[in-house]
């Protein structure tokens, strides 16, 4: 779609964003939105952005932001507008809207009903957040951590994939009915049997780590441990060495 000074095509556009919200009949994200505008039109996404402006501020669709994404709906004057519009947008586009409508929409749920990221929090330290979304809600949320970028990519990837999969298996091991709780002693040896465990990477990264000046200063303490057990020696080797001496000359005096 190229951008035309012609009004009526600016106005076309416009409608045809009105006219989709309006036949979706709940909130909307951006990006969904988008696509089911594609579906229909070749429209610029640049220029989609524009005309998303302009019906907002027009106050003919409302915007908000939940769970760190643009939502967008259609106001009762955006409804009212399209009462009035309607007629300026071509029925074959409108036909193309209402057959690819719930394809699409299906599509899009279903991809943003399965949401996984990770924040890095220093190079050997990952927060891995992995959800699971219906009608903009979160049903299901677990946080973990990887100890590299490759393997939170990784832990993202699989639930991106394979959430299908993943998620009953989890809601049947949350769900089920332990008996036999083990000790907090065997617990314990368990996390530190696991390798790469959090425990391990946070007591290896935060709490063992020390600074470079830190680290010159524990070398300059080990040089001079060095240097007096060098001395020490040395000493001890005079006193044994006098002490030899010593013993020769009071053997010498018993000979004469």
């Amino acid at each position: 779609m190229k951008l035309a000074s012609n009004g009526e095509t600016l106005a076309e556009s416009k409608v045809l964003i009105l006219y989709i919200l309006n036949n979706v009949k709940k909130p909307i994200t951006n990006n969904a939105l988008y696509k089911i505008v594609l579906s229909v039109l070749d429209m610029n996404y640049f220029y989609f952005q524009q005309f998303l402006l302009d019906l907002t501020k027009s106050e003919f669709i409302l915007t908000y932001t939940k769970e760190d994404q643009q939502m967008y709906l259609i106001t009762e004057k955006g409804t009212r507008t399209l009462e009035l519009t309607e007629d300026i947008l071509p029925g074959i586009l409108k036909l193309q809207a209402d057959t690819n409508l719930k394809y699409t929409l299906d599509d899009v749920d279903e991809e943003d009903s399965v949401v996984a990221e990770y924040t890095p929090i220093n190079e050997n330290y990952y927060n891995v957040t992995c959800k699971i979304m219906e009608n903009n809600e979160c049903l299901f949320e677990v946080k973990t951590f990887a100890g590299s970028r490759e393997q939170a990519k990784q832990i993202v990837e699989n639930w991106k994939k394979h959430a299908g999969t993943m998620y009953p298996s989890l809601l049947e091991i949350l769900t089920q009915n332990f008996n036999d709780e083990p000790s907090s002693e065997d617990s314990s040896k368990s996390s530190k049997s696991i390798i790469g465990s959090p425990r391990d990477v946070y007591n290896y990264d935060v709490i063992n780590r020390i600074s470079d000046e830190d680290y010159e200063i524990e070398n300059k303490n080990k040089e001079k441990e060095i240097e007096t057990d060098k001395n020490s020696n040395s000493n001890n080797s005079d006193i044994i060495e006098g002490n030899m001496n010593l013993f020769d000359l009071m053997d010498k005096k018993t000979e004469l």
